[in-house]
């Protein structure tokens, strides 16, 4: 199964990384390293997952494809 795709980046305002997953709305994490955002947001996941399932909310399926890996 394909798994969701998780965006890092440098926040300035935030003064550290932030990371996010597209396909599921809302859901991000920061951290003050690359390392620390990325294991946050899939905390951050797994909550989400879950909290979906407590309220047989609709999963979605992953699908976001950054644009470098779009086919023209």
């Amino acid at each position: 199964m394909k798994d969701y795709h998780i965006n890092i980046f440098y926040s300035e305002e935030d003064e550290g990384y932030i990371a996010d997953i597209p396909d599921l709305k809302y859901c991000s994490a920061f951290g003050e390293t690359p390392e620390d955002a990325l294991k946050e947001v899939l905390r951050a996941k797994a909550a989400w997952l879950q909290a979906a399932i407590s309220e047989n909310r609709p999963i979605p399926k992953p699908c976001f494809r950054p644009a470098i890996y779009q086919a023209a």
